[in-house]
């Protein structure tokens, strides 16, 4: 059999797929089957039921009430039914013409006219057509490609193409796998006596290989990324203890075990002469920023410079205003470095940061501008991960490649031990290097999403919050109950307090947004004549943004009124309420980013859920979570299997691609299984892993996590 050829046309519909050689398509794989292999008398069908029955069609009339519709009724021995077409061409019309046997596929529904079918798929047989041998696969299409079509094409890609197994022999006996080409061609073209059930919820041996091969792909790809790391060269920032030890020493706070834990880790890994990349999960308010101004300390001492990102300004500005409170008391001034400065400001914070004379850069996606050079980049930081796109994080890392072969030197009159000098490079010129790379996140991240998705990093987590740190109280309260809400913000805030509202996003739309967040703090001003109120939102210009939240912080503002721009990074003690308005219009990671803005003070802090009814089922879930759980790893656990894993790493942002087939809540085990094989592949059997990565991800397979 010859491969079929395939028009141009038809190659650009099979490209919007993902199809784009001809062995993709034996991974094309159906969404779901209709059995075509046998007949139901129309006299046993019920409503609800998906059926294939044959008959006469006794009666055809196009009516038009209450639109123009084409109506037959079909008749067997037995029982008649009818078929409805809303929208037809004049040769459907012909082919439907009294007197014609036709053979009709779909779901069966009570209509006006009694039981029928709505735009069945039909065509005019025989008494001796033969009816289908396997249940007939639904394909994922798109617009201009027909079933047909696809069908044909991978049909004939099972028939010319080879369908070699890339896995040993020992370890599909081991593992209890099907054989690769028995699962696709079962898949493509299962037997009627196949359990439909077993196909539905993908449970079947054939399912079981084809999502165990691609965890496998998944796995191998990011060892292979993890390997090759290794290869690479990093300057080695040896842990010195002079400066940190002082840093530690001021601290008005003692490191947690946990904290002290994480440290220790990335003092290892930037010990290294191969580049660092870890990943920071820490739940709200566990102390990662600490952590992080450890880690741009050790560069520090080494003689290099550490560049500090945040997705948002606010988040930003808050390092950068905490980490200058840490470190100018040992002679290091960070740079602030934003869209929204000055362009003098801007130039001359660029001078500093390309001088070397800044040794720690905090700032926006500004710093990776192609503007901004450092001198000496050892180490880059970046906050809430998750939130740049694969591209900007490359950016900022690759400042390090670009950075000029310079021996490092102490700033004049900055506290800086003369062991910065004294750095070794082992003969290697310093473009050679690539900074440590630590990102951190306070969405925790589940295990199985973790194994999954970020294999290729390096994990440390925080699993513990810092002693005396009293959990919030979350209270749910219909929209209803408003007015009780208002006073009970009256009594906190005249009893000393402060207390945030929140506006939702609403529909996705920020003009919304802002004229829900304008509207309201209107109505809290005239709720609360007594009350200095603020506003803050994403629109305002950074510099009054800034001294909103400095008004706040200072508590000349007690109730503040705010969008989601207010979930990440913002701490003030005396904040000891928040009013999230229309939770059940938020997602989970977001209302536990948002409850952990209150309880950072010593006293008793409160969350009110804020919700309007009727609520969705999804709705109803989340909100069930959040008020019976405070732990962030177990609210991103419920929240993956609410969600999938899609939404919770920002995906489309991260440049981390999702799984097609497997689904990693249900297929925890052979996630395990597969990240084994990895290690057995690329260690016993490299030729067979090239080969399953080649299968899966051909040039696809760059899950480097930037």
């Amino acid at each position: 059999m010859q491969p079929t050829k395939i028009s141009p046309a038809t190659l650009g519909k099979l490209a919007k797929l993902g199809i784009h050689h001809r062995a993709d398509l034996l991974l094309h794989l159906p969404l779901r089957y209709e059995d075509e292999t046998h007949l139901a008398p129309i006299s046993t069908v019920q409503p609800g039921m998906n059926a294939q029955v044959q008959g006469i069609i006794a009666h055809s009339e196009v009516v038009f009430r209450p639109r123009r519709t084409l109506v037959c009724r079909l008749q067997d021995n037995g029982g008649e039914l009818y078929l409805r077409f809303l929208n037809f061409y004049p040769s459907q019309q012909k082919q439907l013409a009294e007197g014609k046997q036709i053979r009709a596929v779909g779901e069966v529904r009570m209509g006006y006219y009694g039981l029928e079918m709505v735009h069945p798929k039909c065509r005019a047989v025989d008494d001796d057509t033969p009816l289908q041998q396997s249940l007939t696969p639904i394909y994922p299409t798109t617009a201009g490609l027909s079933q047909i079509v696809l069908r044909k094409l991978i049909a004939n890609a099972l028939e010319t193409l080879p369908l070699p197994d890339t896995l040993p022999e020992i370890l599909l006996q081991r593992l209890k796998l099907a054989g690769f080409a028995d699962s696709v061609r079962l898949l493509h073209n299962p037997a009627p006596d196949t359990a439909a059930v077993t196909l539905e919820n993908r449970s079947h041996a054939a399912w079981r290989r084809i999502k165990f091969d691609e965890l496998l792909a998944q796995q191998l790809s990011m060892r292979a990324h993890h390997r090759e790391r290794g290869k690479r060269i990093a300057p080695e920032l040896a842990l010195r203890h002079r400066l940190t030890a002082r840093l530690i020493k001021n601290l008005p706070f003692a490191l947690t075990n946990a904290q002290q834990k994480v440290h220790a880790e990335i003092g290892r890994d930037l010990a290294k002469p191969h580049p660092m990349q870890r990943l920071l999960l820490g739940d709200v308010g566990s102390g990662k920023t600490i952590v992080a101004a450890l880690a741009a300390l050790q560069a520090i001492e080494n003689g290099y410079q550490a560049a500090f990102m945040a997705p948002t300004e606010i988040l930003a500005e808050q390092h950068y205003l905490k980490l200058r409170d840490w470190l100018e008391p040992l002679g290091i001034t960070p740079v602030w470095l934003s869209g929204s400065l000055k362009k003098k400001e801007k130039q001359l914070a660029a001078e500093h940061i390309s001088s070397g004379e800044t040794l720690l850069a905090i700032g926006t996606h500004a710093l990776f501008q192609e503007k901004i050079s450092f001198r000496k980049l050892g180490l880059a930081i970046v906050d809430e991960q998750h939130k740049f796109g694969v591209q900007q994080r490359l950016a900022l890392r690759n400042k390090g490649k670009s950075s000029k072969s310079v021996r490092p030197e102490p700033v004049e009159g900055q506290d800086v031990s003369e062991d910065m000098v004294r750095q070794a490079h082992h003969e290697r010129p310093v473009d050679s290097n690539e900074p440590h790379q630590l990102m951190m996140s306070a969405t925790p991240i589940p295990r199985t999403l973790a194994m999954s998705y970020y294999a290729d990093l390096d994990v440390s987590v925080i699993d513990k919050l810092p002693p005396g740190r009293t959990p919030v109280i979350t209270k749910l309260v219909s929209d209803e109950r408003r007015d009780e809400v208002f006073a009970r913000v009256r009594a906190a805030c005249l009893d000393g307090q402060q207390a945030y509202w929140v506006c939702p996003l609403i529909d996705e739309s920020e003009v919304l947004q802002l004229q829900t967040a304008i509207e309201t703090y209107e109505t809290l001003r005239a709720t609360f004549p007594e009350l200095n109120v603020g506003l803050v939102h994403g629109k305002l210009d950074n510099a009054e943004k800034a001294r909103v939240m400095a008004a706040f912080k200072a508590n000349e503002l007690q109730l503040l009124v705010a969008t989601t721009v207010i979930e990440v990074g913002v701490d003030v003690p005396n904040a000891s309420l928040m009013v999230i308005d229309h939770a059940e219009r938020m997602g989970l990671a977001q209302l536990h980013q948002l409850r952990g803005r209150v309880g950072r003070g010593a006293g008793q802090s409160m969350c009110i859920l804020l919700y309007q009814q009727p609520l969705s089922e999804l709705a109803r879930a989340r909100l069930k979570i959040i008020f019976e759980s405070n732990d962030g790893f177990a609210i991103a656990q419920q929240d993956l299997q609410l969600r999938g894993p899609g939404e919770l790493l920002g995906a489309r942002q991260s440049g981390v691609a999702m799984l097609r087939f497997a689904d990693i809540s249900a297929d925890e085990d052979l996630l395990n299984q597969a990240r084994q094989a990895a290690d057995e592949l690329l260690r016993d059997f490299p030729d067979a892993a090239r080969g399953h990565l080649q299968r899966w991800m051909a040039n696809k397979h760059d899950y480097l996590h930037a």
